[in-house]
């Protein structure tokens, strides 16, 4: 919220222009349909609208912030008038096509597989036209950000984002890869392979994205360079923060839902060595807990929390900086 003050705006109604357009409208009537069934679609849509955190829009408020915090180049100061709070017009578009790329992709996320669908998760024909809709809905998202995204005119920005469209891409296809084998739950998978996946699947939007804010601006290289660094390591400290969730907090009870791809079970695994791995699968969640996982996750979600703050020592003092070294400290505590 104190960070949304900086900005000069609510991002998290950023979206909101392409919610409220007669497309989307007619989408949003065809999706009422679906409401009484259990399709994750309409947990979605849900949390655009009542999500109280606002963590949905986070990507964009950082984009505008590392904006405000690099400032103009020396290149662009002629064109200053052209700035609203320290940010240029086509970063704050830059920042709705990150936010527009994010949500189309949690749209998608939300297909289900019709073969592993049980009878009380519904009648079929309900989940078959929630897949339908889901595809719709997020294939129209993603071309609203592709038409804006052409509308910057800057054939870099174009490359950086398309590219990191390519590796949400990339990155979901081999989660969902995984998911599909029997013998997911025994995957071996080394914490490099998750620094690769978590890369593709979770931080390379937000790392471009940052990145193709600075050359919008007509910043240095190496400013560009540092934009991206803080975008990739703190989001990267985001999705540890996230992954220590079931085994750090203090309330988790023994029935907390963990995935055994999340960075401290990969760490576990690591530790344990492959075959007293496979024997406590079980019980693995207390093993987890009482094993050095849990504290390996943790410094390595600090070091990455150290590496972006290491990158904004390169901007200038202002309350920007402070508001994205903030956002680091918030998923670098743990309790």
């Amino acid at each position: 919220t104190e960070a949304e003050k900086i900005v000069g705006y609510p991002t998290s109604f950023m979206s909101l222009r392409c919610l409220l357009s007669d497309e989307l409208s007619n989408i949003a009537m065809q999706v009422r349909k679906l409401v009484g069934t259990k399709h994750p679609l309409l947990d979605t849509a849900r949390g655009f609208v009542y999500d109280s955190r606002n963590n949905l829009q986070m990507r964009g408020l950082v984009v505008l912030l590392i904006s405000k915090a690099a400032g103009p180049s020396t290149a662009e100061l002629s064109f200053q008038h052209n700035m609203v709070s320290g940010i240029y017009s086509s970063q704050r578009s830059l920042a709705e096509i990150t936010e527009l790329i994010h949500t189309a992709f949690l749209v998608h996320r939300g297909i289900v597989n019709i073969g592993e669908l049980k009878s009380c998760d519904g009648p079929l024909k309900d989940m078959q036209f929630g897949n339908k809709m889901a595809v719709l809905s997020g294939d129209f998202l993603l071309a609203n950000a592709c038409t804006s995204l052409a509308q910057l005119q800057n054939t870099k920005v174009v490359e950086l984002i398309s590219s990191a469209i390519g590796d949400l891409v990339q990155g979901i296809y081999y989660e969902n890869s995984k998911l599909s084998e029997e013998n997911c739950l025994t995957d071996d998978i080394s914490i490099s392979t998750w620094k690769e996946q978590v890369f593709l699947s979770h931080s390379a939007l937000l790392a471009k994205s940052c990145q193709a804010a600075m050359e919008l601006a007509k910043h240095s290289a190496e400013i560009q360079d540092t934009a991206f660094q803080y975008g990739k390591h703190m989001s990267m400290s985001h999705k540890l923060h996230s992954d220590l969730q079931p085994f750090v907090k203090e309330s988790s009870s023994d029935t907390t839902v963990f995935n055994l791809n999340s960075a401290p079970a990969v760490f576990h695994q690591e530790f344990l060595g492959r075959e007293a791995w496979i024997k406590q699968i079980r019980e693995l969640q207390e093993a987890i807990k009482a094993g050095k996982g849990v504290t390996s996750a943790i410094d390595l979600c600090r070091c990455h929390g150290n590496r972006a703050l290491a990158a904004l020592e390169r901007f200038p003092p202002s309350e920007a900086r402070a508001a994205l070294a903030n956002i680091v400290y918030a998923v670098t505590m743990f309790p």
